[in-house]
């Protein structure tokens, strides 16, 4: 370990006063002052923050003892002028506690200004050292109504009071930017002392029409310049954008607005604000029925303003949820309507797809009727000439043109103006807010094609000399395009289709538990989405918890699978937390239900990898500076080609045989210009990374691995270990029953049957595995369903081969007990055994240890206090592990598992797949992996510094 570092300040006489480090010593001289800094031990200074940059001429270390902050301040000094570098240097902030707001009086201690000043903190990554904080500071004072400026170079945060009338949030931030740093305004509400409930709202909007980087440049833009917007998101890939925004100033009709007025189509998807439901309506028939519809809405208490459409069916109201409830409203107009209409809530994720849907039959048929027009002029440009008597017909004049021109002028006057249309309206629209995208090189491409070839024509006619026209091109072009927005289309979707099947995974209706109007308690279908926090709801075996909840009544075990990754089920009973979306298998659960919408785990676990998809990359702003210059620098380059070909034939630099028929250096320079447009495509430079990073955590999220954004992906080929759980990760997480040893004379096939018999109302899946063994072993059929219920008698006799059963009691951890016969059997581990006094040999316990050893669970059988088998449960490998531990091994990552099994069967396992570093939990009781993280930090820092570990 690194026990001791110096740091040489410049060759003066300087003092300085040491606050705050008990681990600190200094000593000064003539020449240098030194300043010491004992280090903890690796794994113990870990949680601190250390970090040194060491030059020629002068070094310094920083340091968090954690206890208190350490602070330099100069007392006295020489004249030397490198000696201010450490001037003044705040390295922290004050642990005390501010009680300012956000929003201050100017004259409370700032100085300079009138009236409100606005207080803001800003993250900045890339600081150094002081020079580095001191060039922050200087570049915030530098801007206009920056009152003042604090930065704290060890916590990379600036503190920046300014008068919001001048100055806005990301003046702040692009000022820190232009400096050379990175920097994030930290999200924080905006408060007031006169208003201090002021919130924000996150909404996430659908933007369509966006083609490439440009379009996501221009959308972020223009959202981050509308006032009361705090931070704006735009996704190319998933065609979304969250906007954080005060409702108090814009609202988002205003924001769905200015996405319109760029030329875009906006629509809010969801909010965090819980007042707007979107629900298909069916019953209304006419117009008696809609007018009906609006005066029961019309006189609801609580609904603010709603909007239905006949042709999708769909209501979209707004309601005050402090007056009435989404299911109260829906009950309500259910009710009011005497049960004529029917409301079923649509998931905005569903819309989303519909919407996705809706956007690629759209560019099919866009693709497709350009394909029906273009298909004619490529025959008759193409095919005809090599058809004597076909083309003998299209070369009859028709008044100035011939009727080959006059048929390929007008298919391909629809294909570029009616078909085509989009390419124009996007360029226009692009080019009014001072960007360029895909459609700017599109209609430039097709439109010199098509203009030079009307001229060709016009002059053809005016002068007698005929120059060959291009309007195939021009269709041509349109149509592969077509064809190219269409194969985007459909790969978005796809990209998103893990979004899809995660929220697949919740139920769309709920068994709901309450009372009607009589005071009768009744069971009644509600759709999940209507679920409220309170409510009790029934879960039947093999149904899906409809919420996160607490069970009220009932016992069972639930796979959470879906959740944590253990195939494992979980016991749950009264005051048992559940997680929505998970599946109940064999009992009866009353769930009361706590948390709903956002706030459940699986919608938390959707964000995240919603989240995740719209993050970008490190390298993706490569790419998107790339992409913003790229039209620009694609139409200069067109321009150099046409006039380097052009020159180039002026002066005999190509024979003139190149030149086409009836052609001239102008038109064959043209064509190579026009190639060079319309071949650029920003579309793809702007895709490929976000496309990637979805691609890669919908894969993941398929798989039960989260991945949170691209920088996670990027920084992923810097890991140096991989920890595995070996349950359902490493092995199948499906119990197998291997071995079945008898200690005494009794028949297998007998001690078998009573095993089963005990184990037949166990939900544990290791009692599963026992029944379907002994059940194949008997070839007979599978025991019939039991009573749920952890301890209970059963007195009826099950039909077929397992014996009557009394007693039966489940004991969670250790195994079951019961009564076969009048004799006591007892089914566990070892703890089981000894808290009923039973002894176990030492040949037994060589027996179970050998098991274990190899990699299976011994489970224990006594009648009548009497040990006399021994069961191996084993859990098989999946395939592909002992693949996967390799090729991570290959790339030079090191392998690691932890498991909470008991010693020896985690070693088999570990073994059978070459992971030669192993943790097992105490006791298999717990799972802590944070000691594991920081011992394994401590060794990649120990290899990188070359230390002996």
């Amino acid at each position: 370990y690194i026990s001791r570092v110096s740091l040489c300040l410049p060759p003066t006489p300087i003092q300085y006063s040491l606050t705050g480090s008990p681990f600190l010593s200094s000593s000064s001289s003539s020449r240098f002052c030194s300043f010491q800094f004992l280090l903890l031990p690796f794994p113990l200074f870990l949680p601190t923050s250390c970090r040194a940059r060491l030059g020629p001429a002068r070094g310094q270390v920083i340091m968090s003892p954690g206890a208190r902050d350490l602070q330099l301040a100069r007392v006295a000094g020489g004249q030397d002028a490198d000696a201010g570098d450490m001037e003044d240097v705040r390295l922290l902030d004050s642990y005390e506690q501010r009680e300012s707001d956000d929003v201050i009086e100017a004259g409370e201690g700032e100085e300079g200004g009138e009236g409100m000043m606005r207080r803001i903190q800003v993250r900045i990554t890339g600081m150094t050292c002081a020079a580095c904080s001191n060039s922050v500071e200087s570049a915030l004072r530098s801007v206009n109504g920056v009152v003042s400026a604090s930065v704290a170079l060890l916590q990379n945060r600036a503190d920046v009071v300014f008068d919001p009338s001048l100055v806005k949030d990301d003046d702040v931030k692009n000022a820190i930017e232009d400096a050379g740093f990175d920097a994030e305004v930290m999200p924080q509400p905006t408060t007031t002392k006169k208003n201090s409930d002021s919130k924000t709202l996150v909404g996430q909007f659908t933007i369509g029409g966006m083609t490439c980087a440009a379009c996501v440049n221009s959308v972020e833009g223009i959202l981050r310049n509308l006032p009361g917007v705090k931070r704006a998101v735009v996704a190319l890939a998933t065609s979304l954008g969250e906007v954080e925004y005060d409702p108090t100033i814009i609202d988002k009709n205003d924001i769905v607005n200015a996405i319109e007025d760029a030329g875009f189509e906006g629509a809010l998807v969801q909010s965090s604000q819980q007042d707007k439901i979107i629900v298909g309506v069916s019953g209304v028939m006419t117009e008696m029925d809609a007018q009906l519809l609006e005066g029961i809405l019309s006189t609801s208490r609580g609904v603010r303003q709603f909007r239905y459409n006949r042709i999708s069916t769909e209501l979209e109201v707004l309601f005050d949820p402090e007056v009435i409830s989404s299911r109260s409203l829906v009950d309500g107009v259910e009710e009011g309507s005497n049960g004529q209409f029917k409301l079923h809530v649509i998931n905005p994720y569903a819309r989303m797809t519909s919407k996705d849907n809706e956007e690629a039959s759209n560019m099919f048929r866009l693709f497709m009727s350009s394909l029906l027009f273009s298909i004619p002029v490529f025959f008759i440009r193409v095919i005809c000439p090599h058809i004597p008597l076909l083309y003998s017909v299209l070369l009859w004049r028709c008044g100035p043109f011939i009727m080959d021109d006059w048929l390929k002028w007008a298919l391909v006057s629809v294909v570029q103006f009616v078909i085509g249309k989009r390419f124009y309206v996007g360029a226009a629209r692009a080019l009014k807010n001072g960007s360029t995208n895909m459609d700017v090189l599109v209609a430039l491409g097709t439109s010199a094609s098509y203009f030079y070839s009307v001229c060709a024509l016009l002059y053809g006619a005016a002068t007698g000399f005929w120059s060959p026209t291009y309007f195939e091109t021009s269709s041509m072009l349109i149509t592969f395009v077509l064809l190219g927005k269409y194969l985007e289309c459909l790969a978005k979707g796809k990209t998103s289709d893990a979004i899809k099947k995660l929220v697949e995974l919740a139920p769309a209706t709920a068994l709901l538990v309450d009372k009607d109007k009589g005071g009768n308690i009744r069971e009644r279908e509600i759709d999940a989405l209507l679920i409220q926090p309170g409510d009790t709801l029934k879960v039947i075996p093999g149904g899906k918890i409809p919420a996160d909840g607490v069970v009220v009544w009932g016992s069972s075990y639930v796979n959470e699978s879906m959740v944590t990754g253990e195939s494992e089920p979980v016991l749950k009973e009264a005051t048992s937390s559940v997680i929505g979306g998970t599946i109940n298998l064999h009992g009866v659960l009353h769930v009361k239900a706590t948390k709903i919408g956002s706030d459940a785990v699986l919608s938390q676990i959707i964000c995240l990898v919603e989240t995740a998809q719209m993050s970008k990359a490190p390298i993706q702003k490569f790419a998107d500076f790339v992409a913003s210059i790229f039209v620009p620098t694609v139409v200069a380059m067109s321009l150099i080609t046409l006039l380097g070909w052009y020159i180039g034939g002026k002066i005999g630099a190509y024979p003139e045989e190149w030149l086409p028929e009836n052609g001239n250096f102008f038109v064959f320079s043209l064509m190579f210009s026009i190639s060079v447009v319309v071949i650029a495509c920003p579309c793809a430079l702007g895709l490929a990374t976000p496309t990637a990073v979805m691609v890669a955590t919908g894969v993941g999220a398929k798989h039960g691995v989260l991945i949170k954004g691209g920088d996670a992906l990027e920084r992923a080929q810097k890991i140096n270990y991989v920890i595995f759980d070996k349950t359902g990760t490493l092995t199948q997480g499906k119990a197998t029953v291997t071995t079945a040893k008898v200690f005494t004379a009794m028949d297998r096939g007998e001690f078998l049957r009573w095993v089963a018999s005990a184990e037949a109302s166990s939900e544990h899946p290791l009692a599963k595995a026992i029944v379907e063994y002994a059940r194949h072993f008997h070839f007979f059929d599978g025991p019939s369903p039991t009573k749920d219920g952890e301890t209970h008698n059963k007195d009826s006799t099950i039909s077929g081969w397992l014996l009557d059963v009394s007693d039966f009691s489940a004991l969670p951890g250790t195994g079951v007990k019961c009564c076969i016969d009048g004799k006591r059997v007892l089914v566990g581990n070892r703890k089981l055994m000894a808290e009923n006094g039973i002894e176990i040999s030492a040949a037994t316990e060589s027996f179970v240890v050998e098991l274990e050893d190899s990699a299976k669970t011994g489970i224990l059988v006594a009648f009548d206090d009497k040990l006399i088998g021994v069961l191996g449960v084993a859990d098989p490998l999946k395939r592909e592990a002992a693949v996967v531990v390799e090729g991570l091994q290959k790339m030079g990552v090191e392998p690691v598992m932890v498991t909470g099994d008991n010693w020896r069967t985690a070693r088999a396992v570990a073994k059978e797949v070459c992971i030669p570093y192993l943790k097992s939990t105490k006791n298999g009781l717990t799972r802590n992996f944070y000691h594991l993280e920081e011992e394994l930090r401590a060794r990649c820092i120990q290899s990188r510094l070359g230390l002996k570990m």
